[in-house]
């Protein structure tokens, strides 16, 4: 990635290190809105760190914030549910052709709105009760086990088109977005 380096820490509270993905993401965001900047390594860097971001928290951070009683089965779910709608506005980003068209704009706003939404709601309902309720060794281990996934999914460019495209159509399947060909 050229202008957009992802930061690859190995330890941190966990709660410290989801917020501070959160506002790379935002700034990522930014910089795609911006037409002086190279906004083609921003979606780059933008996917990839939204896709290893959300995946490692489904995988490492619900799972147990919720055997702790940190949080519910609820809230795990909509989390999930939220990180599926924010990935199917990913993939209409990335299926758009270029930077400069309005198929791109839409997209952006459209991944923008979904994203801004999560992450108030995740900092708000899952990462606040983390750090009041979760003791600071296991805040310490969640960072060290979801950094270690994160940075791995990362490596492997977790944000490719075909990646994403894979996770969508998992998420119809499991029911985690609404199949708009079936009636409500």
């Amino acid at each position: 990635m050229s202008d957009y380096e992802i930061p690859a820490p190995t330890s941190g509270d966990i709660v410290d290190l989801i917020t501070d993905d959160h506002r790379l993401l935002e700034d990522l965001m930014r910089a795609m809105r911006d037409e002086s900047a190279d906004r083609e390594s921003a979606r780059v860097a933008f996917s990839d760190l939204l896709v290893a971001h959300s995946e490692a928290e489904e995988e490492i951070v619900y799972p147990r914030l919720k055997s702790k009683k940190v949080i519910d089965g609820e809230e795990e779910e909509h989390g999930e549910e939220e990180h599926a709608a924010t990935n199917e506005a990913l993939l209409h980003l990335l299926q758009a052709k270029g930077t400069d068209t309005q198929k791109f704009e839409d997209a952006l706003e459209a991944v923008a709105e979904v994203l801004n939404h999560h992450i108030g709601e995740e900092e708000l309902s899952i990462l606040n009760p983390a750090r009041e309720d979760a003791a600071e060794d296991l805040r310490r281990q969640l960072g060290e086990r979801w950094l270690a996934k994160r940075n791995a999914l990362l490596e492997e460019g977790a944000g490719s088109i075909e990646r994403v495209e894979q996770i969508v159509q998992q998420a119809y399947d499991d029911g985690l977005l609404p199949n708009d060909d079936q009636p409500e």
